[in-house]
């Protein structure tokens, strides 16, 4: 598992983390993976699935996980973006924004990857 913080650190300098939290984990990374992969076959496309969540420690503890791109026959295309999970809610973070800045990627890596017209 990956814990990845969110802050501004100085660029230069001494810096020194010492972190101690704690909390309520209600959503595992093994549910937060379903559920983005449920949420995205619902709202984007059944040509998505959820990738390996990252915890996240930020503003909020949410797990991050990111959304592949998967087309028959090849498989994974890759990643069109992230969305998070909060740990205690299960609540998916989303936006309009988000969700179609996603399927913009998605399309991009159709067409980067689609065979040249008439061959």
């Amino acid at each position: 598992m990956t814990v990845t913080m969110e802050s501004l650190f100085p660029q230069a300098g001494q810096l020194e983390i010492d972190v101690r939290l704690s909390t309520t984990v209600n959503v595992t990374a093994f549910s937060a993976r379903q559920k983005v992969s449920g949420f995205v076959a619902d709202h984007l496309s059944t040509n998505m699935h959820a990738g390996e969540p990252s915890l996240v420690v930020g503003e909020s503890i949410v797990w991050r996980v990111p959304v592949i791109l998967s087309l028959p026959p090849t498989g994974d295309r890759g990643e069109i973006g992230t969305l998070d999970v909060d740990i205690q809610s299960g609540q998916i973070y989303h936006s309009r924004t988000l969700l179609a800045e996603m399927e913009r990627r998605a399309d991009y890596l159709v067409t980067r990857s689609a065979p040249p017209a008439g061959g």
